[in-house]
C-alpha cells in the first residue's frame, strides 16, 4: 500500500468576520500518496489559499482531519507545528522569499539553522548539494539581485529541498515568471518528481501549468468539484523545446 503523505477528511474552515461566519472550506476530502505530483486548482474565492495555509501547517481546520505523513495536525501545539513545517514541508513561493543581502548558499542553508544538531560543515555541504540538484553550482556566492527570476526560484526550490522534506508545497511558483522560465521550473519539478521521487503539491490557477502534473484537484466555493488523473501528462521539457527561440516577453 502506498504511503499517504496527505490524508484529508471532511476538512472545514470557518472565519468570523464581524457578525458573519465565512465558510472557506466546506468538507474537503482527498489524499496524496508519496511520489505523486498533484496540482490544486481554483479561482479566487475557491478556498485555495485557506487550503494552502492548512496544508503548510500555518493554520488549523475548524473541523475534520488532516494527517501529514501520519501526524494529526489538529492535535499539535504551535511549536510542534513549527517543527513539522521545518522538517516535513519544503515551501516554494511565488515571490521567492529570499533574503536580499544573503548569498544563494546562505539562503539555502537557512532552514537548517533551526536544527542545532546539524553542524556548520554539514549545513554547507547539504546546501551545496541542493543547489547542484537545481543546476546552480556556479551561483553559490551570488546575491538574489545578481540572479534572474528563474534562478531565484531555483534557489528557493533548493532551499525547499535542503531539509529532505516529505513534501514540496509550491504556491503559484511560476506566477511571476514568463512562459519560458515557467516551463524551465516545471521541467525541474518534473525531474525532481520522476527521478528523485519527490512528492509535490503545486497550487495554481493556470490550466497549462496543471497539465504538467499527474493529477489535478479542483476547488470551487470551498469544495472539491473535480479530482482527476491527468492521462496525458505534458512534458515541460518538450514544451520548452517547442517554444520559439526569439519569443518577446
Amino acid at each position: 500500500m502506498a504511503n499517504k503523505i496527505l490524508d484529508i477528511h471532511e476538512l472545514k474552515r470557518e472565519f468570523k468576520m464581524g457578525s458573519e461566519i465565512v465558510r472557506a472550506l466546506k468538507g474537503v476530502s482527498f489524499t496524496v500518496d508519496a511520489g505523486e505530483f498533484v496540482t490544486i486548482m481554483g479561482s479566487s474565492g475557491s478556498g485555495k489559499t485557506t487550503m494552502l495555509n492548512i496544508l503548510g501547517c500555518l493554520d488549523k481546520p475548524t473541523d475534520g482531519q488532516y494527517l501529514l505523513d501520519g501526524v494529526d495536525i489538529k492535535s499539535q501545539s504551535r511549536n510542534e507545528l513549527a517543527k513539522l513545517r521545518n522538517t516535513k514541508i519544503g515551501f516554494v513561493f511565488q515571490s521567492y522569499n529570499l533574503l536580499a543581502r544573503t548569498s544563494a548558499l546562505e539562503n539555502v542553508e537557512l532552514p537548517l539553522l533551526y536544527n542545532s544538531e546539524i553542524p556548520a560543515k554539514e549545513r554547507k555541504d547539504r546546501a551545496i548539494k541542493a543547489l547542484e540538484s537545481v543546476r546552480l553550482a556556479d551561483r553559490l556566492d551570488h546575491l538574489p539581485n545578481q540572479l534572474s527570476g528563474g534562478q531565484q526560484q531555483r534557489v528557493a526550490i533548493a532551499r525547499a529541498l535542503v531539509n529532505t522534506p516529505v513534501m514540496i508545497l509550491a504556491d503559484e511558483a511560476t506566477g511571476n515568471l514568463d512562459t519560458r522560465t515557467s516551463y524551465e521550473i516545471m521541467a525541474l519539478l518534473q525531474e525532481l518528481n520522476s527521478q528523485q521521487g519527490k512528492t509535490i503539491v503545486f497550487v495554481t490557477h493556470e490550466p497549462d501549468i496543471a497539465a504538467f502534473s499527474s493529477r489535478t484537484v479542483t476547488l470551487k466555493d470551498g469544495r472539491v468539484v473535480k479530482d482527476t488523473k491527468n492521462e496525458n501528462v505534458r512534458s515541460a521539457k518538450e514544451a520548452l523545446a517547442a517554444l520559439p527561440v526569439d519569443t518577446d516577453y
